[in-house]
């Protein structure tokens, strides 16, 4: 029984200190009792400056405050307009992500945020190894985790579709990794 209380105590100790460190909640906001995490100084090209609160309450010392800055949806279109940002390549026999392909999801999905009239198409593709069926259902997983990502991060479900064209189309002829490597992608297409 004591030991039973003494695991108790020790989770609601803990429950309560994860809760702490999270912030306070004060009517509508949110105060942070403490920050850890660098913030950039403007105008700073020796890298990120620690501004850290106090560990009573305080938000910071006022010295080095972040400064926000706005996002020109319109640069990021502009970027998504280019042949290299339609392109999201896959490793052999995979339809997972790579972290490499994030940007060029994040620019698209700014662009469709920006302007929900604009639709896109998600092509997946497949290198000639494999049956034509199977190249045929890894390019339509391919296209639908694209599209899976691009609705995470803001997009409406009616801008999007997802197609498999599997070795169909290839983008360069060859039989060796090279090749190969170009043709495990997916195409971001205006329609």
């Amino acid at each position: 029984m004591f030991l039973v209380r003494k695991v108790l105590g020790g989770l609601l100790l803990s429950a309560a200190l994860a809760a702490c460190s999270s912030g306070v909640k004060l009517g509508d906001s949110e105060v942070p009792i403490e920050s850890r995490t660098p913030t950039l100084v403007a105008g700073s090209s020796d890298g990120p400056s620690a501004t850290t609160g106090s560990g009573s309450g305080a938000v910071g010392s006022g010295a080095a405050q972040s400064q926000v800055t706005t996002v020109d949806l319109a640069r990021g279109a502009a970027a998504v307009d280019s042949r290299t940002a339609r392109l999201v390549y896959f490793d052999f026999d995979s339809y997972v992500l790579r972290d490499e392909a994030r940007p060029v999801i994040e620019a698209h999905a700014k662009a469709l945020s920006a302007d929900r009239k604009q639709r896109l198409v998600v092509e997946g593709h497949t290198d000639d190894r494999g049956g034509r069926e199977y190249n045929l259902a890894l390019g339509q997983k391919r296209a639908e985790a694209v599209l899976k990502a691009l609705v995470l991060l803001g997009v409406q479900d009616a801008q999007v579709e997802a197609v498999s064209f599997g070795m169909e189309r290839p983008a360069s002829a060859g039989s060796d990794e090279s090749a190969w490597a170009q043709n495990r992608r997916a195409e971001l297409r205006n329609r």
